[in-house]
């Protein structure tokens, strides 16, 4: 399998017209090169969809998505029996194929979207279709709209709400078919149906046990719940939906996880603190993009006590500027690979203009190449966000 480098992207709103417009075609100037050499490569690829690889302790078919947790492993004092956690310390064995053909998938419509909108070339959208019936229509090769089997621990779980968090890979799929919807170019009739999928993945979310548990989840992994939710109820029209993730941002999310000084408790507890801590900014930034619109700006939302995403942009700054700044513990892995270009500065500095983000996200990695840190950086391509 051949991976499509990756580069951080942004998402841009329309009702921020007073900087949107140079933002969207500078950051577009500064991509350019690399959004096309990406879509060269991802001309070439195959789909490989989860029935391409399969794993003997899936309690899954063919059809369905299947992981396993990270941080689980051998007991040492049982061999054969349940497996034991090792938090923030991934097991090199587990089963990860499904992943990565997801992040994959993501990689390439995200890729070839963008390569669309900078060109017009309508090859990079029909290379992008074949991509899409593979995984939402070919009954041979699709997934089923459901995660049952996601981020299972031997011995203990077949699959748990937790993996839910797997799916925030399939963001930027859903805008990129936003996207290849105002090309014009793909058969409605495909449309329709893969926009069903969507939907009846929306319900499963919604209704199923597993699906409740992760949306209840206190950090940023109901945080991530929304986050999906949030584009793919954009994706279907979902109003509904779109205005319930707007209420539990404020309601919920916000209020349970910030702290006065703009942190993150519950992801400052973890054995990964930094990672974490960048990963739920990012993905309350990217809730807040998503949902704003002419009506409600939820960059601007202030609970009663004056707390906001200002101040929690505020807090993690200079630790991204400045990492030998962290006062906190390192993380247990990955403490060197972190900070790339994380998308909350770029955010940040559409909606309050603070000079110095958009310069240090110039600054930092835009194409990393450890896949711990892929996965973390659901969003990838800016121009699709427009």
């Amino acid at each position: 399998m051949i991976r499509v480098t990756l580069f951080l992207g942004i998402l841009l709103f329309p009702f921020c017209s007073f900087r949107q417009t140079d933002l969207s075609k500078e950051v577009g100037g500064f991509l350019r090169k690399d959004i096309l050499e990406q879509a060269s490569l991802a001309m070439t690829q195959q789909p490989v969809t989860i029935t391409a690889a399969s794993c003997e302790r899936s309690a899954g078919g063919l059809h369905d998505f299947y992981s396993e947790g990270d941080y689980w492993w051998p007991d040492a004092k049982n061999p054969g029996g349940p497996y034991i956690q090792k938090d923030g310390q991934s097991n090199p064995d587990n089963f990860t194929a499904h992943r990565k053909a997801m992040i994959r998938f993501s990689q390439i419509i995200g890729t070839l979207s963008s390569a669309y909108l900078l060109t017009k070339d309508e090859k990079y959208v029909n290379q992008a279709i074949i991509h899409l019936r593979a995984w939402f229509i070919d009954k041979n090769t699709a997934m089923n709209p459901s995660l049952l089997y996601a981020q299972a621990i031997k011995g203990k779980a077949t699959g748990r709400g937790i993996g839910i968090i797997d799916t925030i890979q399939l963001m930027e799929v859903a805008q990129g078919i936003r996207v290849i919807e105002k090309s014009g170019v793909m058969d409605k009739h495909e449309l329709t149906q893969i926009k069903n999928w969507f939907e009846r993945y929306l319900s499963w979310l919604n209704t199923h046990p597993y699906g409740l548990e992760e949306k209840e989840a206190k950090n940023n992994h109901g945080t991530c719940w929304v986050m999906q939710v949030a584009v793919f109820a954009k994706l279907t029209g979902n109003q509904p939906l779109i205005d319930s993730c707007k209420n539990r941002f404020k309601t919920v999310l916000l209020p349970n996880q910030l702290a006065p000084n703009g942190s993150f408790p519950l992801e400052l507890r973890r054995t990964k603190p930094y990672g974490y801590s960048l990963f739920n900014l990012d993905a309350m930034a990217s809730i807040c993009h998503i949902l704003s619109d002419k009506q409600e700006n939820l960059w601007d939302f202030k609970l009663e006590d004056g707390r906001t995403m200002k101040k929690a942009i505020e807090f993690m700054f200079p630790y991204v500027a400045q990492k030998n700044l962290w006062t906190y513990p390192q993380d247990v892995m990955y403490w060197k690979e972190w900070p790339v270009a994380q998308p909350f500065l770029l955010f940040g500095y559409q909606n309050f203009g603070e000079k110095k983000w958009l310069e240090t996200w110039k600054k930092l990695p835009h194409f990393p190449e450890e896949d711990e840190v892929i996965r973390n950086l659901p969003i990838r391509n800016p121009l699709i966000w427009l």
